[in-house]
């Protein structure tokens, strides 16, 4: 499922090429390019959920916006999440490439993606598809595409 996100957000989004979806012409194109329909809807449905948290009527939490508060992981997610990927949240936190909100989007999604194993690599993609996505953030995302894109000299934090 990460790989057609992945395949997507390079081939549709990060390309800026205009796209009008038509899940039927869009998962003919994605399985000739060898993904498997059920991934496909996984996928979709990934994508679908994400434009869905923009409206945080559904998502009470992304309501608040707490001055100064500490992110107590669940068991779950620190499972997925590991030490380094928790770290790199922070630190994305510190540069003002996350707030609160979009924080919370991430790990949402982290934690939707159907994948057994998840890298910080994978972590920054989903960063970036989710600032890609949100309005007003596009600082942020050009921020943090600078991240994905350029070697880091020293520790990240």
């Amino acid at each position: 499922m990460f790989d057609i996100l992945m395949y997507l957000f390079e081939n549709y989004i990060h390309s800026e090429m205009e796209v009008v979806i038509d899940h039927d012409e869009l998962t003919d194109e994605l399985t000739r390019a060898g993904f498997h329909r059920q991934e496909i809807s996984k996928a979709l449905a990934w994508l679908e959920r994400l434009a869905d948290l923009q409206d945080s009527q559904d998502k009470p939490y992304l309501n608040r916006s707490p001055s100064s508060a500490t992110r107590v992981y669940t068991a779950e997610e620190v499972a997925r999440l590991d030490c380094s990927s928790r770290g790199f949240l922070i630190y994305l936190e510190t540069l003002g490439v996350l707030d609160f909100a979009t924080r919370e989007m991430v790990i949402d999604r982290v934690m939707e993606l159907d994948t057994p194993q998840f890298t910080l690599d994978d972590l920054k993609w989903v960063v970036l598809m989710v600032l890609f996505n949100v309005p007003g953030q596009e600082d942020a995302y050009d921020q943090m595409e600078g991240l994905l894109f350029e070697e880091p000299d020293g520790p990240l934090h």
